[in-house]
């Protein structure tokens, strides 16, 4: 197995019980990680980038909530528009996307 370059992590609000309710969920979290998957498939970048879904954060107020490994940077109130972004600039250019990166 080849450990990927990039590993994001998308909160949607899952849930130990499988449900996904929740901040991240209704402000669009599940459609970022769809166009996260979409991106990374477009760009033909399967195995070098990892994508999962993940419950709370923490900073529910900030969501839905990215974080790329193994940079540390964490994104706030992303949408899926911020998706193609955040994958020029940061996983593709090395650059963090400042208007997004929570502090």
């Amino acid at each position: 197995m080849q450990k990927p370059l990039h590993h994001i992590f998308i909160c949607t609000s899952s849930r130990a019980n499988g449900q996904q309710k929740g901040f991240c969920h209704s402000k669009e979290g599940v459609d970022v990680m769809m166009k996260f998957m979409e991106e990374i498939e477009g760009r033909e970048l399967n195995g070098e980038v990892f994508i999962n879904n993940t419950g709370c954060f923490g900073v529910c107020e900030k969501g839905p909530v990215v974080v790329v490994y193994p940079d540390n940077v964490w994104y706030s109130s992303v949408t899926p528009d911020d998706v193609a972004e955040i994958m020029d600039s940061h996983i593709e250019g090395g650059k963090v996307v400042e208007r997004l990166a929570l502090k």
